[in-house]
């Protein structure tokens, strides 16, 4: 059988006229027969988009070929085409240029009505759809599967998408507000008067390594953290501070775009760096620090797997040691970090008179004496942990972890083989970090009005 697709098209002065778009011969014998293939649907929708565009396009430039303030019809200068990147295909559409009116005062005399209405030539949703998958998979297989799926231009490359995602990126850094030391605005008493909040919010940041491509250096790190509110969306948030400006600036933009009030109780859990700890100072009158239990039982436990290597060569000290590692653990679990300090120095002390033939005892009392500077330089930042769980609240940035291995692990290292610059990094953390949490979309109809979400979109018959 034969189908036949028209589609009809009113024009601006009310006329309507048909345009036959496609014609297919099908058969109806075989499963693989029914229906339309890829490559049908890829010419349908390409010559589709070929008609919408070049009507929209002839609407728009008859509407500018008069002078707006005097009506006037423009004399034409000259007509040519131009190529138009959507996400059906590319499409070529006449464009022709005008005189300005005489009444007109400016610095240029002639115009292109279609050059201003599409001054990047690509459509914004084939960047949106381009920043989206090429922040979660790598650039190649971002531009194997468009070409699969849509009727995109075979040309396009990935490093064709490396740039949209970079202008996308950038575009978003260039909207950031100004760094500031105090983002404090209001006083207690203004706070007082404030709406109750809706709950508390809890910011988890830590670190992870991404794969460098400069000589020299293996890994650097980024920053990357997650903001969960009690009944909101949780929101992503990376970075790699040497790049960054702005971190403070960052994590306050994620904050507000929840809803955050400065009545609002806010707790920062962190592994005690002083990058991630400046980064949290001074960001909510109603907050709380606190070091992430995670990383305290992460020294402990290197430091018992050292003492079962030592039990094979002194067993009696290995029991030793190993009961005060579990002192240890129970006072600071129980915020009793006076005591917990105290059996940390004896740990340290009992380690330098012991004498051994044990390989590794070198890099326990090294670790040991780093988990006694690192208690000691976080100490205000250590609570009762095991009355927090009592109460139901977080002892651990266990989501942080997790997100950690999301943001940066799943693309940036482990079994990836591509290697990064540091600013390269950075602006795929911020496109990244909003393809995971779900706000790549809304930042993209932000900018582009015309867009409209996906639930928002309607056929009219």
């Amino acid at each position: 059988m034969d189908i036949e697709i028209e589609v009809k098209i009113t024009g601006p002065d009310g006329m309507a006229h048909t345009e036959k778009i496609a014609t297919f011969s099908k058969g109806a014998e075989t499963i693989g027969e029914i229906g339309l293939s890829i490559a049908e649907s890829k010419d349908l929708l390409l010559q589709l988009q070929q008609e919408i565009v070049s009507a929209q396009c002839a609407a728009h430039c008859a509407k500018r070929s008069c002078c707006p303030s005097c009506g006037r019809k423009l004399r034409c200068k000259g007509r040519g085409r131009i190529r138009y990147r959507t996400v059906f295909g590319d499409v070529t559409v006449p464009s022709s240029r005008f005189y300005h009116c005489q009444c007109h005062d400016g610095p240029a005399s002639t115009f292109s009505p279609l050059t201003e209405l599409l001054p990047d030539h690509v459509a914004p949703e084939l960047l949106w759809l381009e920043t989206k998958w090429a922040s979660l998979v790598s650039f190649g297989v971002t531009a194997d599967v468009l070409k699969d799926v849509l009727p995109i231009d075979a040309r396009l490359s990935p490093d064709t998408i490396r740039r949209h995602l970079g202008r996308a990126a950038t575009r978003m850094e260039g909207e950031l507000a100004e760094e500031r030391f105090s983002f404090i605005e209001t006083s207690a008493v203004l706070r007082e008067q404030l709406p109750n909040p809706e709950g508390p919010i809890t910011v988890g940041i830590d670190g992870g390594y991404v794969k460098s491509r400069e000589e020299g250096q293996s890994h650097f790190e980024g920053t990357v953290g997650k903001s969960v509110p009690t009944d909101r969306p949780s929101r992503y948030l990376g970075l790699v501070q040497s790049q960054d400006a702005k971190p403070k600036r960052r994590l306050h933009e994620v904050l507000k775009d929840q809803g955050w009030q400065e009545n609002q109780p806010v707790t920062f859990m962190t592994d005690g760096g002083d990058t991630v700890i400046n980064m949290a100072l001074h960001m909510a009158p109603a907050s709380e620090h606190i070091l992430d239990w995670f990383h305290i039982t992460m020294r402990l436990t290197v430091m018992q797997q050292y003492v079962k290597g030592l039990a094979h060569h002194n067993e009696a000290d290995a029991e030793k040691l190993a009961r005060l590692l579990r002192q240890i653990k129970g006072f600071l679990w129980n915020g009793n970090l006076h005591d917990g300090q105290l059996v940390v120095e004896d740990l340290v002390m009992d380690l330098d008179e012991i004498e051994t033939d044990y390989a590794s005892i070198k890099a326990l009392r090294k670790t040991a004496t780093e988990f006694e500077t690192y208690i000691a330089n976080n100490k205000d930042m250590i609570p009762n942990y095991a009355e927090r769980r009592r109460y139901g609240e977080r002892v651990s940035t266990g989501f942080v972890e997790s997100t950690v291995n999301t943001v940066v692990g799943k693309r940036f290292g482990k079994k990836q083989q591509m290697r990064w610059s540091k600013q390269g990094a950075h602006l795929m953390l911020q496109t990244r970090a909003r393809a995971l949490d779900g706000t790549l979309r809304a930042k993209f109809e932000q900018w582009y009005p015309g867009l409209k979400s996906h639930e928002e979109t309607q056929m009219v018959a």
